[in-house]
């Protein structure tokens, strides 16, 4: 395992989000599909931005904290036909919980809690090079600033 923290979201050619989780040196990138949603509550959770009411990930950590339990890390740890996999450990005294979870919630809890993501060895043969994978559209001088960069 080696912990990755988000880069940021952005959209592919079909304009589906995806989260950019780099490692800890930004030289290597794992794009991760997730919803609309997921990519909106998580990007307001990059720009440090907060809801009037709590969402999802905010009310789990709430609960989280009530209850006398810890985020103590997310584990991505799988992907099978497209999917992704995760944990999220919790720690509550000396007994580990560890729960099934989306990857996009997994990662804005942790996010919302200040806990440490981390990536298997298996996903890391899944990550690329940053400049492989980044390029800006400046071939047509059409390129559109609000959209984020293009992704091959």
């Amino acid at each position: 395992m080696f912990p990755v923290k988000v880069k940021e979201i952005v959209m592919d050619q079909s304009h589906n989000p995806l989260l950019l989780l780099v490692d800890m040196e930004e030289n290597d990138v794992l794009p991760v599909g997730v919803g609309f949603w997921e990519a909106q509550a998580i990007a307001l959770k990059l720009r440090g931005q907060s809801t009037p009411r709590p969402m999802t990930h905010d009310l789990m950590g709430s609960i989280c904290g009530e209850l006398g339990a810890e985020v103590e890390k997310i584990e991505i740890y799988d992907v099978y036909e497209d999917t992704f996999y995760s944990n999220i450990h919790l720690k509550k005294g000396e007994e580990e919980v560890i729960v099934d979870a989306r990857p996009s919630d997994a990662i804005a809890l942790a996010m919302t809690v200040g806990a440490t993501i981390y990536l298997s060895e298996k996903l890391g043969s899944y990550t690329v090079s940053i400049k492989d994978l980044v390029i800006e559209d400046e071939d047509d001088g059409t390129a559109d600033d609000e959209e984020g960069p293009t992704l091959h």
